[in-house]
């Protein structure tokens, strides 16, 4: 088991933690002695998972109830981590709760998936890594999407700022590696959250992970950039994907999301 705390350092922030993969990061960091800053926009949710953190690892957990998406984020995550040693960096945020055409979304949705997916991780990695590069160790981690690997019908927002998050993942690896950083970007397939839930969807083995396991593998695979996909299957599928024509790959992706779509539609 990775010891966090001696590899990163004592705080770890994570940015999208009031329930599911993030709620269960914040679990698996503090069971190993790493004490966090959680951000999330549902007060209520973040600080249920505050406490029951702190109840159960004896650590220190900030709750910072902040949408991430706001102009003035770096000051305000500045603030509320102002004289910690953050050493990890976990960014958790930018689920989609869409499956439509681009066109078919109001501008403001874009814009505001490109500020959560985009902007956000460029700002939290460009406040927390000077320091990191400096002490000559820390992590950083893009929880991302297999959506990166093409464009794809009724997400094509969203497949393209994972794969932004994807290629500035790994570009960023290549300039702090040298510097004792480790950052990774961890694409998942589908995982079974409360956010999936409220989809109407229902929990199939076969085809889901848990939000539990996604959250330990995330954590053991922090030094594993710059690219680590989540889950065995995930892994071989990505294998595959990544070798299929690019017409080809754009095709069979879009055919899964509107079929995805179309079960959203009728559950």
């Amino acid at each position: 088991m990775t010891d966090v705390a001696e590899r990163y350092g004592p705080w770890a922030v994570i940015a999208g933690a009031s329930e599911g993969i993030g709620a269960c990061l914040a679990d698996e960091l503090g069971s190993r002695g790493v004490h966090l800053v959680l951000i999330a926009r549902n007060a209520v949710l973040l600080e249920e998972v505050a406490a029951g953190v702190r109840e159960r690892h004896g650590v220190e957990v900030r709750s910072v109830v902040l949408d991430l998406t706001v102009d003035d984020l770096e000051q305000r995550v500045a603030s509320a981590t102002d004289g910690l040693e953050v050493g990890l960096v976990v960014y958790n945020a930018g689920a989609s709760d869409r499956t439509s055409d681009f066109l078919d979304n109001e501008l403001d949705y874009s814009l505001h998936q490109i500020a959560l997916d985009c902007v956000g991780p460029v700002v939290l990695a460009r406040h927390f890594g000077p320091a990191m590069r400096g002490r000559g160790r820390g992590g950083i981690v893009l929880v991302a999407s297999l959506a990166c690997v093409a464009g794809s019908a009724t997400l094509a927002m969203y497949s393209g700022v994972k794969a932004f998050q994807h290629n500035f993942g790994e570009g960023l690896w290549a300039e702090l590696e040298p510097h004792g950083v480790d950052v990774c970007v961890m694409p998942l397939g589908m995982t079974y959250t409360p956010a999936l839930r409220r989809m109407g969807l229902e929990y199939d083995p076969r085809a889901h992970m848990t939000s539990e396991d996604v959250a330990r593998e995330i954590v053991e695979n922090v030094g594993n950039g710059p690219v680590h996909v989540v889950g065995e299957n995930n892994r071989a599928v990505a294998a595959q994907v990544w070798t299929i024509d690019r017409r080809a790959l754009v095709e069979m992706m879009s055919i899964a999301s509107k079929d995805f779509a179309d079960k959203r539609s009728t559950s």
